[in-house]
């Protein structure tokens, strides 16, 4: 039988009337909405279908209305008799694979999710940061730009073999995208807060730690792959340490899906709003069957993939 791996969304895919469909059409669904209300205390359901898109995309409403997404997506998934032996997330999208694969409760993930927003967020708005992405050079390039420019600025996200993105003090970062924009490649700045995954979160990783330590954490029902390893974790017993690092550290997600494919994945399923890593999936394992589940049509288009 193949073997299927949930991959799950990270910041940037969110968008109004998202997950809408799967919660109209699952009960398990609507529960994962339900469940996240209580937790963070207002309607994140009534924002992720409504927006305003300036309320949305706000760091901290955008990370727990992605997980509820993704995870409605989830339960929509296993409701319709997807099976799953792994899991991954891109970013924010490991604290939905770490309920999904029984790591943390639900409960406790919103908890989790509530508290990272909340400390990146401020950490956004006392440090001035800047992301680009570098698409048309392979890592090592991208690294040694970042190495000869004055300042602040390193590669955070390892997406693909021909995408990685950048982030630091907003003045380096426009330099050395000047850099990759002289030698006739793309550098797309991000619509982000600040500069995610480097130093210049380390308040929100000092902060943050206060809550992981309040949550029980358990080894997963399947395998769990880690951005901070871009490998599969195997150690559980020291979560609140690794989350911690987690926001300051780069996303190795191309080292995650080579982990993947050595390990025999063959079916890659996104789930969340919209389908970039989809995307990277496709770009990186060439024949790889990579699908994603965000709404009605999708589902069915993945089910159909999966036969």
């Amino acid at each position: 039988m193949a073997k299927n791996i949930f991959l799950f969304s990270g910041q940037g895919s969110q968008y109004a009337g998202m997950a809408k469909e799967l919660y109209d059409g699952f009960d398990s669904a609507k529960a994962v909405f339900e469940t996240a209300n209580s937790i963070l205390g207002y309607d994140i359901a009534e924002l992720c279908f409504n927006g305003p898109d300036t309320e949305l995309n706000k760091t901290v409403n955008s990370q727990p209305a992605i997980m509820a997404c993704s995870l409605a997506a989830f339960e929509a998934a296993r409701a319709s008799g997807i099976s799953f032996d792994g899991v991954a997330g891109h970013s924010l999208g490991e604290y939905a694979a770490m309920a999904a694969s029984g790591v943390v409760s639900i409960e406790d993930g919103f908890k989790l999710i509530k508290a990272r927003a909340c400390a990146m967020q401020k950490a956004a708005e006392a440090n001035s940061g800047a992301m680009y992405a570098i698409i048309g050079l392979p890592a090592e390039e991208v690294e040694k730009v970042c190495e000869e420019t004055e300042g602040y600025v390193v590669p955070v996200n390892y997406n693909s073999a021909v995408q990685t993105v950048i982030a630091g003090e907003t003045a380096a970062c426009e330099k050395a995208a000047e850099v990759f924009t002289g030698m006739k490649k793309k550098a797309i700045r991000l619509n982000v807060a600040s500069a995610f995954h480097s130093k210049l979160m380390q308040s929100a990783a000092d902060e943050f730690i206060e809550t992981t330590v309040t949550v029980k954490f358990n080894s997963p029902a399947v395998e769990f792959y880690s951005n901070v390893l871009g490998a599969k974790l195997e150690d559980f017993s020291n979560m609140p340490s690794l989350l911690a690092k987690h926001i300051v550290s780069p996303v190795k997600f191309t080292s995650e899906l080579a982990a993947m494919n050595d390990a025999g994945y063959e079916n890659y399923i996104e789930l969340g709003p919209n389908k970039v890593l989809t995307g990277l999936v496709k770009k990186t394992l060439k024949g790889a069957n990579a699908v994603n589940i965000e709404n009605s049509a999708s589902l069915e288009k993945a089910l159909a993939s999966l036969k």
